[in-house]
């Protein structure tokens, strides 16, 4: 199969496209920056593009290419507005949609797109709230043309070797005495990076998960505290955790908001702990997933030997 895999020089998305080179899939990776892709580009099958996904022209071309298309592109920070800002709008709303509509010119009938457990257009925040307008507008654009044409998945937190969020915790806890958390009660349900990879491969296999949204997690919730101590701890600079209210964490987060670069944490992040980060029942059995835990190998890769 010829499958586009856009967003595939991320996190997921370098995971996913070595599974798909192992199973001699033909892979296309559109990129910015050649640079980006450099590792991608060793693994037979796969080739890495320039390309503007936001341009419909260049879209199309990748398009006609393809038999499947993968959407992984993904922010955790943004502009604010109402009911989101225009970096959300840009990528969770506007590109999926696009995406989708490029899939019926062109006479592509599958399409996986990556959102979020807590999707939802009325959700307390900007993230939530343009992953959920991202859904509906992607269905809306299959609609009576390639119906069910889509399969949308709703991972909680993904954790693996050169993820974001352990890792981050675990940086912290090298250089602080203690860890101060706002809404240190969230509760989060994280999955592995390579079992979210896995989730696809086994949905590009199965026509009938075809319309379906599939909410990915760990075997285990965890409290955000929890997985802030154990990353520390798993790290090798064990560290107690103050849990602090959300107001202060505001505060942290304003601060952090003047720095240049991504912040560690945003208010829109602070508001999207108000809903839990946890499946509504197990996964689905037709991904045939066992899900692996977080202490099976975060303690590995957090404390460097492996």
């Amino acid at each position: 199969m010829r499958i586009l895999v856009i967003g595939g020089t991320g996190f997921i998305g370098r995971h996913l496209v070595a599974r798909l080179s192992a199973a001699e899939h033909r892979v296309l990776v559109p990129t910015r920056a050649i640079a980006r892709g450099r590792d991608l580009q060793v693994l037979p099958t796969v080739t890495v593009v320039q390309a503007d996904i936001h341009d419909d022209a260049a879209l199309d071309d990748l398009l006609r290419q393809a038999d499947a298309v993968v959407n992984l592109v993904g922010l955790l920070h943004g502009n604010r507005g109402r009911p989101y800002g225009s970096d959300f709008a840009r990528a969770h709303v506007r590109l999926p949609e696009r995406i989708a509509q490029g899939c019926v010119r062109n006479g592509v009938h599958r399409m996986l797109h990556m959102s979020a457990l807590g999707a939802d257009p009325a959700g307390p925040s900007m993230y939530q709230r343009s992953k959920g307008d991202g859904e509906a507008a992607v269905i809306a654009a299959f609609a009576g043309a390639h119906e069910a044409a889509w399969t949308f998945f709703r991972p909680s937190v993904v954790f693996g070797p050169d993820d974001r969020f352990t890792n981050t915790f675990a940086g912290l806890a090298r250089w602080f005495p203690f860890l101060p958390i706002a809404g240190a009660d969230a509760r989060m349900q994280p999955v592995y990076v390579g079992d979210v990879a896995d989730a696809m491969m086994a949905a590009l296999a199965n026509n009938h998960t075809r319309g379906k949204v599939y909410e990915l997690g760990g075997p285990q919730v965890y409290t955000l505290g929890e997985l802030v101590r154990l990353c520390a701890l798993w790290s090798g600079h064990p560290r107690p955790v103050i849990a602090v209210p959300i107001a202060l964490g505001r505060l942290q987060a304003a601060v952090l908001g003047l720095l240049p670069g991504d912040p560690l944490i945003s208010n829109d992040n602070l508001d999207s702990l108000g809903v839990p980060n946890v499946l509504s029942g197990p996964m689905a059995p037709e991904l045939g997933l066992v899900p692996t835990a977080l202490d099976a190998l975060a303690p590995r890769y957090l404390s460097g030997r492996g």
